[in-house]
């Protein structure tokens, strides 16, 4: 068995559940056999390391550990790893990655080796990197890991002519696309996608909704999001960005029935993209979805605040000038001013594609 990658298929199983908290599982080793595993709980809960100690017990003296992320050294919701670590007689520990949190920052890596645990660190690094990717940009920027993710045509359209979208992609990219809403902190469109739409922007996998889900965000600088959208109703938290210019009485149905109004600096619709986003780290979020329409895809790709992009390609084509695009914006004049991905990944969902990768920068 490879253990750190048991370590990280432990971590991947809470994407999306432990936020703020990192992704983290955690693998105890003695004599080539496995005395304890874990994986980190929802926030108040223990570490991936104390799981996987607790479970080996008196097996873990003189035991190796592999976890994914450097244990952390400091005393937030729960005592620190370390001290249990080495309480516990741990020989000997291997960590994927240095965790980039300043509470922490190798700190963890320190402490146990003061105290004599044997550590190295850089085994399945980029695996590591990329499951705690939204992590690792909220502890470094402060701002939210940012996916662009939007359903189109062959030719590039998000609805026909008639403003009609439903349904572009086929039925398994639809329950991929609730999976996925599973994973992440929050989901954004802009309020033309409410009024068109009405979409609730929940996670149902399998048609259910799940336990956890994710803040769903309005950006509407006009003030014209309803106080009865589906946005607004049912499980998980709204949040509406907005700018001054709206009514009075508006923001005071919306709060009165449980939505946070955010005001944010603006012209309009056009609001400040960044302090929405540091708005939003402040309440914990980690990942963000933008699901959504094309103006506002088009503002953060203008912006170059995309970090990851997921399109599913349905094979048909819509055709019509006036059928809205999957991006808007002002684009690239010339193509070499396009976004181009690289780390393309691709796959098959029914008869839809799904394509990821993540905006290299431009001119790379």
């Amino acid at each position: 068995m490879d253990y750190m990658q048991r370590a990280l298929a432990l971590a991947g199983q809470t994407l999306g559940r432990v936020s703020p908290n990192p992704a983290v599982g955690a693998v105890l080793v003695r004599d080539g056999r496995v005395v304890g595993e874990g994986f980190t709980r929802p926030p108040g809960g223990p570490h991936a390391e104390v799981v996987a100690l607790e479970q080996a017990g008196e097996a873990a003296r003189g035991s190796t550990l592999y976890v994914s992320l450097e244990p952390c050294c400091h005393r937030g919701r729960t005592p620190p790893c370390t001290e249990a670590i080495i309480a516990a007689g741990v020989a000997e520990v291997h960590m994927a990655i240095l965790d980039p949190d300043p509470n922490v920052s190798g700190g963890g890596r320190k402490e146990l080796e003061a105290a004599g645990i044997a550590v190295q660190v850089g085994e399945c690094e980029q695996e590591a990197q990329r499951l705690n990717e939204a992590y690792i940009k909220h502890r470094t920027t402060g701002l939210p890991f940012v996916i662009a993710k939007f359903a189109a045509s062959l030719d590039g359209r998000i609805a026909a002519a008639s403003g009609d979208s439903r349904w572009i992609s086929g039925p398994q990219s639809r329950q991929w696309a609730h999976e996925q809403r599973t994973t992440v902190d929050a989901i954004m469109v802009g309020v033309n996608t409410i009024l068109v739409d009405d979409p609730q922007l929940t996670a149902r996998p399998g048609g259910q909704e799940s336990e956890r889900q994710p803040l769903r965000v309005v950006v509407d600088g006009g003030g014209r999001t309803p106080a009865k959208a589906c946005v607004l109703q049912g499980p998980g938290r709204a949040l509406i960005a907005t700018s001054d210019r709206f009514d009075p009485s508006w923001r005071e149905a919306l709060e009165a029935a449980g939505v946070e109004v955010l005001v944010l600096p603006g012209d309009g619709d056009s609001l400040d993209l960044v302090a929405l986003l540091k708005a939003l780290a402040e309440r914990g979020v980690l990942s963000l979805l933008v699901e959504g329409g094309g103006i506002l895809l088009g503002s953060f790709f203008d912006q170059g605040l995309v970090d990851k992009v997921q399109v599913i390609i349905a094979p048909l084509i819509i055709g019509a000038a006036e059928a809205p695009a999957a991006v808007a914006g002002r684009g690239a004049y010339r193509l070499a001013e396009a976004w181009r991905l690289r780390e393309v990944a691709v796959e098959r969902l029914g008869d839809d594609i799904l394509v990821i990768g993540y905006p290299a920068k431009r001119g790379e």
